[in-house]
């Protein structure tokens, strides 16, 4: 018999604000964490806007003197996890530390520290790479470190699926507490891209929206007016905690989590299928994992990039998926006021689809002003909803064809 999984703590690290009770504020009142890029010179680039973290200060979570042994995606996982231990109330010194992991999800990783190195390499000679090279910049390296950081000996790894990477490392989280393999896990996503590299790569391959005159309306998921998505960065932790476990240590809990499917398209390593079946597999078998219809479901967060081809295959994938009551289930993306920070997406739009079930609010799709006829389906466009939500899907779909969904429920 599966054991069930609650989670106990959130953290995060966004453009909006890096407090989760801030930003899920942020997002009810519709703001935008978009604006003109500023940790990078972005003089000679095509996209100059982006969703930079500026609020940030990792010193609250992490030594000093580690600051500079560490990329920006690490500190911004260090700190989300932080926060999030700090909100569950758990101490580890406490715990069995081998029953206690960390899975966590990045589609890059240290890029900033790969093109500093790069960048020393040619300018300055093979002998002025820094000998933290490779522990900064392995994906891994987070997940490592906030291991080192609370003693945690459990199942420890990351997870690499572009932007479906911390749904698939949640999904991991999830199975090794049902298992018995884990009674805490520590999980979500961390990226940080928004470098030199980064932006022109994406630019490049005309994957970005180009509004450089209007950075805060950039982000129009499932409008019809949409030209690509707009780069982010940031972090979501969550702490998911086997049900009794929790309830031992008279924890709050936020939610259960009751499902998660995964799949691969198999087609294009960029875009997406166009009728939606593989990220209607991955709903689907997170529905049979939940042991759920779809009729169930109250509220879908979906992947939404404010692509033109994303938006409309994740609407067919819908429909296809709900059928009838494809119409009637609320809807939203919530990066149109965030953006899309790639591989840690997904973790971010956890806290706000688990926030929505234990709040009863949907969150709305900012700068959704002219449907698009083709994503004709109840997108909530730029105010929220009060509803009551016993069931949130949260969906995530990245370049390699890999598609991923999580399930959770409210406990009423």
């Amino acid at each position: 018999m599966r054991r069930r999984v609650v989670v106990t703590g959130l953290g995060c690290v966004t453009p909006l604000s890096c407090d989760v009770a801030d930003l899920w504020k942020a997002v009810l009142d519709g703001k935008s964490g978009i604006h003109p890029l500023s940790i990078i010179d972005t003089t000679h680039h095509k996209v100059r806007f982006g969703g930079d973290v500026t609020n940030f200060d990792p010193g609250t979570a992490v030594e000093p003197k580690e600051i500079k042994r560490l990329d920006r995606f690490t500190l911004f996982a260090m700190y989300a996890a932080y926060h999030a231990v700090k909100d569950c109330g758990i101490e580890f010194s406490k715990e069995d530390a081998t029953r206690c992991g960390v899975i966590l999800g990045s589609g890059i990783g240290g890029l900033n520290e790969i093109e500093e190195q790069m960048f020393r390499l040619f300018s300055k000679g093979p002998d002025r790479v820094s000998p933290f090279t490779i522990p900064k910049m392995m994906l891994n390296a987070a997940g490592g470190n906030i291991a080192i950081q609370y003693g945690l000996q459990g199942p420890n790894f990351a997870v690499a699926t572009a932007c479906a990477s911390s749904n698939n490392a949640m999904g991991d989280a999830l199975k090794a507490i049902q298992y018995d393999d884990a009674d805490v896990m520590i999980t979500g996503g961390t990226e940080a891209a928004i470098t030199a590299m980064g932006v022109s790569g994406f630019a490049n391959m005309k994957a970005l929206s180009t509004r450089n005159d209007a950075p805060e309306k950039a982000s129009r998921p499932f409008d019809a007016d949409r030209d690509g998505f707009v780069l982010s960065e940031g972090c979501g932790v969550l702490i998911f905690e086997e049900y009794e476990h929790a309830k031992r240590r008279g924890a709050r809990i936020y939610c259960e989590i009751l499902g998660y499917g995964g799949s691969c398209d198999a087609g294009h390593i960029t875009a997406p299928d166009e009728q939606g079946r593989g990220a209607g597999r991955a709903m689907s078998n997170a529905l049979r994992d939940a042991k759920l219809n779809a009729s169930d479901v109250d509220y879908i967060n979906a992947h939404g990039t404010s692509t033109p081809l994303g938006d409309k295959a994740e609407t067919v994938a819908v429909k296809n998926v709900f059928a009838e009551s494809a119409r009637s289930v609320a809807i939203s993306s919530t990066k149109g006021h965030l953006g899309h920070a790639l591989g840690a997406s997904g973790s971010i739009e956890m806290i706000l689809s688990i926030l929505a079930c234990y709040d009863g609010v949907i969150p709305p799709t900012i700068n959704l002003d002219t449907p698009d006829p083709a994503c004709d389906l109840d997108f909530t466009p730029n105010q929220p909803r009060d509803r009551k939500v016993k069931i949130a899907m949260n969906n995530s779909f990245g370049f390699g064809g890999h598609n991923a969904t999580m399930i959770c429920g409210r406990l009423d």
